[in-house]
Formats: C-alpha cells, sequence, structure tokens
C-alpha cells in the first residue's frame, strides 16, 4: 500500500511542463510508428499511464501534440540545413547541405518518418514539401550567386534548386531504412552528380577537406526553455505560419482568377475570330453563288439569243423556198402547190 502511495506521490510531483514533455515524446514515438491516423489519444494516454482528458487538457488532442512534433522537426533540419548553407565556397556549401540532411534523418530517424510520411493537415505547421520549398529558396539564392558569376541566367535558380533539394530529399527517403553506405559516402555521391553531372562523374568520389567528419550542431532542445516562453513562442510561430499560408493562398487564388481571365480572353478572341472567319467564308460563298447565278443567267441570253438566230435562218431559209416556187410558176405559167403535189 506504502508502494502505491509513493507512486501516486510520485506522479502528482510532475509539474505541467514536465507532463506535456512526456506526452510529446511519446506522441512522437507513436506518430513515427504508426503514423497521425494510426495513433489515438488513447494510445497516447495510455503510454503516458494518465487519463484521456490530461491529454486534452494539455493539447485538445493528439492534433495539438502532433503540430508541436512536426514543428520541432522541421526546425531542426531547416536549423541543420541553414547552419550548412553558411559556408563560403559553393562547393563546400553543396556537401555540407546533403551532409546536414543525411545527419538529420541519422539523428532523427523517428522524427523525418512523421515528416515524409504524414505531412497531415492537423499540424497546422505545413507539410515536408513546405520545408523543402524553404530549403530551396536558400539554395536559390546560393546559385543565383554563382550563376551570375559564371554567366549563366540567374532566373533559372530557381528550377536548379528544385532540381538539387529534390535530388537530396529523395535520396534521403531511400538511405532512411537501407543506412548504406555511410552518410559522408552518400553525400560524396550526391555532390558528384550534382557538381560534375553524368558525363563528368568521378568513379571515387571524396568529400573536400573542409568537410569530411564535419557534425552539425542541432538547435537548442526545447525542453530547456521555459514553459510559459515556449508556448507563447509556439504560438506566435503558428500565427506567423497561417499568416504566411494564408498569404501563399491568396496569392495562388489571385493568379488563378488572372489565369481563368486569361483564359476567358483568349477564349473570346478565339470566338470572334471564328465568327470573323464564319463571315468571310459566308461572304465567299454568295460571291461564289452570285457569279453562279450570273453565269447561268448569262447561258439563258446567250440560249435564247441563238434560238433567235435560228428561227430567223429558218424564216430567211422558207423565205427563199417560197420566192423559189413563185419564180418557177411564172415561168410555166401555172400554180405550183407548195406541197409539190
Amino acid at each position: 500500500m506504502g508502494r502505491v502511495n509513493d507512486s501516486s506521490r510520485s506522479r502528482r510531483r510532475m509539474t505541467g511542463a514536465e507532463r506535456r514533455e512526456q506526452l510529446i515524446q511519446i506522441g512522437r514515438a507513436l506518430f513515427a510508428e504508426k503514423g497521425f491516423d494510426g495513433t489515438s489519444v488513447e494510445e497516447i494516454a495510455a503510454s503516458a499511464k494518465v487519463s484521456k482528458p490530461v491529454v486534452y487538457e494539455h493539447f485538445g488532442g493528439k492534433e495539438g501534440i502532433y503540430a508541436v512534433v512536426i514543428d520541432r522537426e522541421m526546425q531542426r533540419l531547416l536549423t541543420l540545413v541553414t547552419q550548412a548553407l553558411s559556408a563560403s565556397h559553393a562547393l563546400v556549401k553543396l556537401e555540407r547541405a546533403a551532409l546536414a540532411l543525411l545527419q538529420y534523418i541519422e539523428e532523427s530517424s523517428e522524427g523525418f518518418r512523421i515528416l515524409v510520411r504524414d505531412s497531415h493537415a492537423a499540424s497546422g505547421t505545413g507539410t515536408f514539401a513546405s520545408l523543402i520549398s524553404d530549403i530551396a529558396s536558400q539554395v536559390e539564392d546560393v546559385l543565383a550567386d554563382e550563376f551570375k558569376e559564371r554567366g549563366y541566367d540567374p532566373k533559372l535558380a530557381p528550377m536548379y534548386a528544385q532540381m538539387l533539394v529534390g535530388m537530396t530529399a529523395l535520396t534521403g527517403q531511400w538511405w532512411l531504412d537501407v543506412r548504406k553506405p555511410r552518410r559522408e559516402e552518400v553525400a560524396a555521391h550526391l555532390v558528384n552528380l550534382s557538381w560534375n553531372g553524368l558525363t563528368g562523374l568521378d568513379p571515387n568520389p571524396q568529400l573536400t577537406a573542409a568537410t569530411r567528419g564535419l557534425v552539425l550542431s542541432p538547435p537548442p532542445d526545447t525542453r530547456t526553455a521555459r514553459p510559459a516562453e515556449r508556448d507563447v513562442k509556439e504560438q506566435d510561430k503558428a500565427r506567423e505560419r497561417d499568416l504566411k499560408e494564408q498569404e501563399k493562398l491568396q496569392r495562388e487564388q489571385q493568379k488563378a482568377r488572372e489565369r481563368e481571365q486569361k483564359e476567358r480572353e483568349k477564349a473570346r478572341e478565339r470566338e470572334l475570330r471564328e465568327q470573323e472567319k464564319a463571315q468571310r467564308e459566308q461572304g465567299k460563298l454568295q460571291r461564289e453563288q452570285e457569279k453562279v447565278r450570273e453565269r447561268e443567267q448569262k447561258e439563258r441570253g446567250k440560249a435564247r439569243e441563238r434560238e433567235l438566230r435560228e428561227q430567223e435562218k429558218a424564216q430567211r431559209e422558207q423565205q427563199k423556198v417560197l420566192e423559189r416556187q413563185a419564180r418557177r410558176a411564172s415561168k410555166t405559167g401555172a400554180p405550183e402547190r407548195v406541197d409539190g403535189s
């Protein structure tokens, strides 16, 4: 009985901040194993040995825990990549960025599984795709400067940034399960392809001395922050993300409206051109019909003229016959029958 009381006192001595952190860590493990949809509040509460109302009191449900887990993982990965891109030389930046992602995968496999598997709308903190887009934006700035120095069009930097980051992210997802070869070797091969291209592949790629053996520093553990301060920061970040998402959505909606307007204008222009074409074709047809009628009228006129000439010719021939008969009759002194009898 005394042991039960001691256990109860131990549970009661856990502060609200400690309980909150406990629920976050338990939720993180369950989300990595089962995904957001496969994890229930009941499982989280049972693993923490608390009742469901305790979970709801701290987070309002599994969505709140999930949002904190996603936010921490995204900040951790983004911090590592940002550190990597602070190097001076472009090749070193590329090496360290690839190494940063692989280091994060190796040190925070559960977190990476959560990011790439779920990207659930309940997080309220964006998705893995949005994180990759943020990283690509940083790489874009690096590439733009390099492109200018090398005489390339800096407007192409965003496209190349997406290519590089996408290639690295997909390789990371593959490496998450296979874990061979070791991360520095994987990073060296990634850089080999992106830096040298297929036609200039190095058969034995190595990281530069400035990168070999590098271990980037992860962001400070959020558990060391004061609970109230941390909550305020998380709420501020959530509001900023919401505003950014709203602004992004508004820009996308505006672009969609502009595209629709352009499509409508193009459709109207096509319709007008078709109408003008139809009118021209109709006018051409009317002119051709008019020409046909004119030709037919001329042919009828010519036919009437030929008929009149034939009639006149027949009359002249008949007149000649009568005149010949009259002459013969005058010579013989007897009238001659026209019919020959």
